[in-house]
């Protein structure tokens, strides 16, 4: 007798026709090992992270089809990343369902980012095998559209490269200022190359507001951020 999962079922959107698939994507390996049971959710988690990978990728290039394979693939990387995967599995409440055993719910399992991605991407690769596919990709394109692209790319690594190329040197990083009470507090950095001040940014971390001011360095010297990284590896 496999659980009650209709509240689950809901929030993805499709009721399973197998429940066993369902129940098994949700299964940890840990829960298996302590039950002594057969099944856990590291083979259709496999599965899983190959349709995911498919459904991101016809989804970049059908919506950014002036972009080439270096941006796409930049995008493509953050988008299944564990960190990424983490935040959908969180949308759907993943911990609460997920099978552990106790050692592992004392050990803080149900709070680790790691376990919950890869119940995500078991509970695809379930509903692929559900012949759900175009229910699987209905729910990925809803969090692809509310997902922040900016989010996949770094703009200082991008501006790092562009000049150890172009002037065999890296860009220097200045907080002009901090403004604000510590809780919101303000911090306005400039970029500079080879000692000329190009752009500055503003964010809440210094961290931010570095990547605000070489996001408008990139635009102010005109760089293609598609020619930037993963233009000399082609394959």
């Amino acid at each position: 007798m496999f659980s009650d999962y209709t509240e689950l079922e809901a929030k993805i959107g499709y009721s399973f026709k197998e429940k066993k698939l369902l129940d098994g994507a949700l299964t940890h390996k840990s829960y298996s090992v302590e039950r002594r049971i057969l099944y856990d959710n590291e083979r259709l988690e496999f599965l899983g992270d190959s349709v995911v990978g498919l459904i991101v990728a016809e989804y970049l290039v059908r919506k950014f089809s002036d972009r080439d394979e270096g941006y796409l693939s930049k995008l493509k990387s953050y988008l299944v990343s564990s960190k990424n995967l983490y935040r959908w599995a969180k949308k759907l409440d993943l911990d609460k369902y997920v099978k552990l055993s106790f050692g592992e719910v004392q050990s803080g399992g149900r709070a680790k980012p790691q376990i919950s991605a890869n119940a995500f991407e078991a509970i695809i690769g379930a509903m692929y095998l559900d012949g759900a596919f175009d229910e699987s990709k209905k729910l990925i394109e809803k969090f692809l559209i509310e997902s922040d692209f900016s989010l996949a790319l770094d703009y200082k690594s991008d501006i790092q490269e562009y000049c150890q190329k172009k002037y065999k040197a890296l860009p220097y990083y200045k907080i002009v200022s901090q403004v604000g009470p510590d809780h919101e507090k303000k911090f306005i950095v400039s970029l500079n190359i080879n000692h000329k001040e190009i752009s500055v940014g503003e964010g809440k971390s210094k961290k931010e507001a570095e990547q605000d001011a070489a996001k408008k360095a990139i635009e102010i010297l005109n760089i293609s951020v598609n020619n930037v990284s993963n233009s000399d590896d082609k394959h």
